[in-house]
């Protein structure tokens, strides 16, 4: 898995929006306390931090619906991921258009998630 930047990409996002929609607390373990995520412009560092703001959100359940996926490999084994799709929170009718960029880092066999940028998309 680690050699192909598309495979990691595409199974990352698979797990990270399945599990953000039904278990969100369970994202921790793709965070450490380097990892920074900037959501709508507001910083977040650790994974408490970053987890204190995923958590908060002012909905429980979600679901995401990937419009599309881009991966580039980059130093060190990682990957870097922009995804773009729609976001539709729990008793909502109108999706929300957003971006989101991850950085993955190789840990152990696996990835974590180094860089977290969100931003909804207006207009």
């Amino acid at each position: 898995m680690a050699g192909d930047p598309e495979a990691v990409a595409k199974a990352f996002t698979d797990h990270y929006y399945s599990t953000f929609d039904t278990a969100r607390p369970n994202l921790a373990g793709l965070y450490q306390d380097q990892s920074m995520l900037t959501f709508e412009g507001q910083k977040f560092q650790g994974t408490q931090a970053i987890m204190g703001k995923l958590t908060s959100l002012p909905f429980q359940a979600c679901k995401h619906h990937i419009s599309s996926l881009d991966a580039q490999p980059s130093l060190s084994g990682g990957v870097l991921v922009f995804v773009t799709g729609q976001l539709l929170p729990e008793g909502e009718t109108n999706p929300l258009k957003f971006s989101q960029t991850f950085h993955l880092a190789p840990v152990g066999g696996s990835f974590v998630v180094t860089n977290d940028l969100f931003r909804l998309n207006y207009g």
